[in-house]
């Protein structure tokens, strides 16, 4: 990938303290951002996915905390950043986010309009007739019909797919360079999903935005992604090309994900599951934190933690698999079907 580098988190750990007891959510994770590109973070709940890009822009629960690693950003290290006055320089103006749930996010005592227009207001120092008119124009840029008469309105008054809208015309307002997307479309029908993620791609191209998706959807990974980190247990177990992820995965975590894809599913069978819970964060993980899940794991994968191997310059992954000395295991039946389902599709969805 030729793009620039915007952001680079290099082996950052998030702790967080419940009842006396440190809980270790991310543990040593690393990602590097390109400039323009569309990066999904997947994984089941639990993993770490919103707790590592909440740390972006300094969105942690008050008893959290980046013990570990740097965030490196337009010359800084947002690890050390502590105070709300430094993340206001960030967050909005520079990193923003989505949430998953637009009523959780919106005030319902606020004219939808004014809470648009605060965003404006704090982020860009533009004041009153001009801040109302901007707006506006966002509310008509997010696909709201009759957006003088909607300013006006309350949250309740909006459909759950029209405050999708306004809380992604909160989020873009100040044109930021990375918006970070936490499952944003999980709230919503099909049909309102494939509106919102059109829209979202549309303003990506218009604003020239990074985006990073959150979500445990892989349907929608393949419509949206142009790379994908797949994370388990506080850690980025495999990155690639979205094609290298779904057509040649190696860690068996990516396996046992793509694996309970329903698209797979033969008629009158049950649908394969991922047997066994995620590790314990409050104990220290030995080994490859998926073994006690994986029925093929190796002696090795339960006494030392694996590196990351190349599977290809832009696709590695965290799994003795890959390791010259391994015993040679092949990729699940599953995952060579999802091969020959899905070829051609994907490309097709995203152009």
């Amino acid at each position: 990938m030729e793009h620039k580098k915007i952001l680079s988190a290099r082996d950052v750990e998030i702790q967080f303290s419940l009842r006396g007891k440190k809980l270790t959510a991310i543990r040593k994770c690393s990602l590097d951002l390109y400039e323009g590109e569309t990066l999904a973070i997947v994984g089941e709940s639990g993993s770490g996915k919103s707790v590592f890009t909440k740390s972006f822009l300094g969105m942690l629960d008050a008893n959290g905390s980046v013990t570990g690693g740097s965030i490196q950003y337009d010359g800084v290290d947002l690890a050390t950043y502590k105070t709300e006055k430094e993340w206001m320089t960030i967050r909005g103006k520079k990193i923003s986010m989505v949430m998953q749930d637009p009523m959780t996010s919106l005030n319902p005592l606020k004219k939808v309009g004014k809470q648009i227009q605060e965003s404006i207001e704090i982020n860009q120092g533009i004041r009153g007739a001009e801040a109302k008119k901007k707006a506006i124009q966002m509310l008509e840029k997010v696909g709201i019909p009759d957006p003088e008469r909607r300013y006006n309105q309350y949250p309740h008054e909006f459909s759950g797919g029209m405050r999708q809208r306004v809380v992604i015309a909160i989020a873009v307002a100040c044109r930021p360079q990375i918006l970070i997307c936490d499952e944003p479309t999980t709230a919503l029908d099909v049909t309102i999903q494939a509106q919102i993620l059109a829209l979202i791609r549309a303003l990506q191209k218009e604003l020239g935005m990074t985006v990073i998706y959150i979500t445990h959807d892989l349907g929608v990974v393949a419509n949206v992604a142009d790379r994908v980190a797949v994370m388990y247990a506080g850690q980025i177990v495999e990155y690639g090309l979205v094609e290298e992820i779904f057509y040649d995965p190696w860690h068996p975590y990516t396996w046992a994900l793509l694996s309970a894809l329903p698209q797979l599913g033969e008629k009158g069978e049950p649908l394969p599951t991922i047997e066994g819970t995620p590790p314990n964060l409050f104990q220290e993980i030995k080994g490859d934190a998926f073994a006690p899940r994986n029925k093929q794991a190796l002696e090795i994968d339960f006494v030392e933690e694996p590196p990351f191997f190349e599977v290809s310059k832009t696709h590695k992954a965290k799994t003795w698999y890959l390791d010259p000395r391994a015993p040679k295991i092949e990729q699940p039946k599953s995952i060579r079907q999802l091969r020959e389902k899905t070829r051609g599709r994907m490309s097709d969805a995203r152009t």
